[in-house]
């Protein structure tokens, strides 16, 4: 005979939403949300409560081929370093993209985008990957010489002293004299 006040099964991966809200920008309406699109990306491949890279590169790219800014994402996103994302992992990650979280934060998030290397600068080298990236994502094909133009104009706005790559706090200067470069770090919906 079974026990009258079973709980009911939990999806792997399940966190309370309340100390996650209490961690974070979001609501518990949005934390419980969230989980929501966690199960859906987590189950995609692997029913097992973790997004896998494979799955986060489904996810936001709809294919399962490498790509860098997924990956990239991904290692930001992983904050264990386990190479996977739990429940909570994805949430923290997705505080950054709160409207209610400072500019600061989300100039630091995308300085260690672009800092593939993690070295504490920005090189050209690596805003060219990232560039030829976002290209190739958006299926779009420049001649390495439109590609040369463009890094040629970000260095020479960014890197104030010239110095062949941009520290954090020049960084923060292109960004403040730049700020559509920063829309994609708030997710408008959550205002």
């Amino acid at each position: 005979m079974g026990c009258l006040h079973s709980t009911p099964k939990r999806h792997p991966g399940y966190q309370d939403p309340i100390p996650l809200a209490s961690q974070t920008a979001f609501s518990v309406s949005e934390v419980q949300a969230l989980f929501e699109l966690f199960k859906s990306i987590s189950g995609s491949l692997i029913d097992d409560g973790l997004i896998h890279k494979e799955e986060f590169q489904l996810a936001l790219f709809e294919k399962r081929t490498d790509n860098l800014l997924a990956s990239r994402i991904f290692d930001l996103f992983d904050i264990k370093k386990r190479g996977f994302i739990d429940f909570v992992d994805f949430v923290l990650a997705l505080n950054i993209f709160h409207p209610n979280i400072p500019m600061e934060d989300k100039i630091d998030f995308s300085f260690r985008l672009y800092d593939l290397d993690n070295t504490g600068f920005i090189e050209r080298k690596e805003v060219k990957q990232m560039l030829v990236a976002l290209l190739s994502e958006w299926g779009l094909r420049l001649s390495d010489e439109s590609i040369e133009l463009i890094l040629d104009k970000t260095f020479s706005d960014a890197d104030v002293n010239q110095d062949g790559k941009i520290d954090k706090a020049e960084w923060e200067n292109f960004v403040s004299k730049n700020p559509s470069s920063m829309k994609i770090m708030t997710l408008p919906y959550l205002k």
